[in-house]
């Protein structure tokens, strides 16, 4: 595929990176915190499985169908969290954004922000007809902010996962290309 996506992206207040070998201590910070993980499908993990996660995090380009890529995100040379993008279907040019942040960095703007390029760049530079974001339904944080974002509830699926000894539901949010106005681009 002849894409222009690629890193970074910078928005007002976060550069959206590659991620490197220099950032595997906040990562393991970021994924070692049980509050982080409480809604994502990985548990705490152990420095080794800590480590593969990390490694399977490393810029390699847009991945295939079904895999992901995933960016640091940065504020004023901190790293704050990550977004992600996943290639959904790419015949129905579908995509599918994620992201988890540092609970210290919760609350001001920068999820929403960096999640609104990351969806930007889906629509300007993949050419994506369709974005979704799934979520555990209990996640009202990550519930609001794609509201904000102005994407539409599409599904509540009643408890169809079994995640970390329990059934949970989960909530699809949407947007289509022809209802997203991507933000001004930033000098």
């Amino acid at each position: 595929m002849d894409t222009a996506f690629a890193p970074p992206i910078t928005t007002a207040r976060l550069v959206l990176r590659e991620i490197g070998e220099s950032d595997v201590e906040d990562h393991v910070r970021l994924f070692s915190n049980p509050e982080v993980v409480r809604y994502l499908y990985d548990t705490q993990m152990g420095l080794e499985q800590l480590r593969a996660h990390f490694e399977r995090r490393l810029w390699r380009g847009l991945p295939a169908e079904g895999a992901w890529c995933n960016l640091a995100v940065d504020h004023e040379g901190v790293f704050v969290g990550e977004v992600g993008l996943g290639v959904t279907s790419l015949a129905h040019r579908c995509y599918e954004v994620g992201y988890v942040f540092s609970p210290e960095y919760q609350g001001l703007g920068f999820a929403t922000e960096a999640t609104r390029a990351m969806i930007d760049a889906a629509f300007r530079d993949l050419k994506a007809h369709r974005v979704i974001a799934r979520l555990d339904a209990r996640n009202e944080s990550s519930r609001h902010l794609l509201e904000r974002l102005g994407m539409r509830l599409e599904a509540h699926l009643v408890k169809n996962e079994f995640v970390k000894g329990e059934w949970s539901d989960e909530l699809i949010f949407a947007v289509l290309e022809d209802e997203w106005i991507i933000s001004p681009a930033v000098d």
